[in-house]
């Protein structure tokens, strides 16, 4: 496949007209097409690389938000908030839980999300060709130094190679600032560990980060809703590489479109994109490629309309218009399908999102629907927002 007329992002600050071809899910710069190719007209288009959205747990974003923060601590959230006996969380875990990891991938679909760090154990879902995005394969991780009183033995599991992602540092109070101390006695503040959250660090601890090369994933509407704040001034005026991120639903303000609002008010715009793209990419030890365009990147493509912004500008204003996972078109909004001649784009399905208008999916979500309401019977809302098919 053939892709002209688009400004295509060669970073945050530019963009050039170049033409892109797509062979087996791969981004070609060099290769010639034959005259037995599809060719794709996107003039009045930007193409991003897929975003990365760093963390979420994709099961529990067909829950509300729960809670009364602030909390000093995420084991106090937790607390509060888990009684799976009672409402409205036996009402969400009723629902099968591969339905409700089907969700999540829908929802970061939605925002433009093309990979995603799921926070708990691979599911086999991910591996259909159902399954809505990218999900990150290999990894190792534990839930926190609170829950998972295995946590040491799983880094020590986890091949060097690989990330090791846990969460750290929740909180605002002693405990929550003493975990970076366990963590650095036991020896597992390493090159490859990503610590989630990390809003009890401050600049002293960020200067260990940076010396242990140790990277951190940013959660800002989940922290504020939780624990009354978010990560500390000094922590991004440091080298710490930092990666955006969603959390689940039940603390998160909505997806990836939303945090990178959240995030707009404190970190410049080029930052910010580079926390979605090509610095996600590295922290999560993707495949070189990933979070860029480039001659053997994977085809993995968010198309907003160009209006003459920067990547970074328009990452921030503009809602996707297509989302395109290994050269396969996965999401378009309606007027995107009406002026581009995509193959099979007729056989996408419909869905309606509050807030964010009308797009369709290559997925059936009609079928996702019914089957969600035959065993849930409250209000359907996906990362805070209604949806229909």
């Amino acid at each position: 496949m053939l892709i002209t007329g688009a400004r295509v992002a060669t970073g945050p600050a530019s963009a050039i007209r170049h033409r892109l071809w797509v062979h087996n899910g791969v981004v070609s710069f060099s290769r010639r097409p034959s005259h037995l190719q599809p060719q794709i007209d996107l003039s009045g288009f930007l193409i991003l690389p897929g975003l990365i959205n760093a963390h979420d747990h994709l099961e529990f974003n067909l829950f509300p938000r729960l809670g009364n923060g602030p909390y000093p601590n995420a084991t106090a959230w937790a607390k509060d908030i888990f009684h799976p006996q009672h409402s409205p969380v036996k009402e969400q875990l009723a629902i099968p839980k591969t339905l409700r990891l089907l969700w999540g991938g829908m929802k970061n679909l939605l925002s433009g999300v093309t990979t995603v760090a799921h926070h708990n154990s691979y599911h086999a879902i991910f591996n259909e060709p159902c399954f809505p995005v990218r999900v990150l394969k290999r990894y190792g991780w534990a839930h926190s130094i609170q829950f998972s009183p295995d946590w040491l033995a799983r880094f020590r599991e986890t091949p060097g190679r690989n990330p090791f992602i846990i969460h750290a540092c929740e909180g605002t109070d002693e405990s929550a600032r003493q975990e970076l101390g366990v963590l650095t006695d036991a020896g597992a503040l390493q090159d490859a560990t990503v610590l989630v959250h990390g809003v009890a660090l401050d600049g002293v601890d960020a200067a260990q980060l940076v010396e242990r090369r140790t990277a951190l994933v940013w959660c800002p509407s989940s922290n504020r809703f939780t624990l009354g704040r978010t990560i500390h001034a000094d922590v991004f005026e440091s080298c710490v590489s930092i990666a955006l991120a969603t959390d689940s639903g039940m603390t998160g303000a909505g997806d990836l479109f939303d945090e990178l609002q959240e995030a707009a008010s404190i970190i410049e715009a080029e930052r910010l994109y580079e926390m979605v793209t090509s610095a996600a990419a590295r922290i999560l030890r993707l495949p070189l490629g990933f979070g860029e365009i480039r001659d053997g990147s994977p085809a993995d493509f968010l198309v907003l309309a160009d209006n003459g912004q920067t990547p970074a500008e328009a990452l921030l204003t503009e809602l996707p218009h297509a989302v395109i996972i290994a050269g396969q078109l996965r999401l378009a909004s309606l007027q995107f399908a009406a002026i581009c001649r995509w193959p099979a784009i007729r056989t996408l399905q419909p869905v309606e999102v509050e807030g964010r208008g009308s797009y369709l999916t290559a997925f059936d979500t009609r079928a996702l629907i019914e089957e969600t309401k035959a065993v849930f019977e409250g209000d359907l809302r996906l990362a805070g927002k209604a949806i229909e098919a």
